[in-house]
């Protein structure tokens, strides 16, 4: 039989969600790794062949 009593402390629906939140989302660290890629690049060009 199920048990139906409800428990004393309902759960949170309302988390506050920081910033480790946002940068643990796949889609938004692989932006920010193609940035930080292109950012090196230009660096490294402009260090090592200008």
């Amino acid at each position: 039989m199920l048990d139906t009593t409800q428990s004393d402390a309902p759960p949170e629906q309302n988390e506050p969600r920081g910033c480790l939140f946002a940068l643990s989302q796949p889609p938004l660290m692989i932006f920010l790794a193609v940035i930080g890629c292109l950012l090196l690049m230009a660096s490294l060009h402009d260090l090592l062949l200008l």
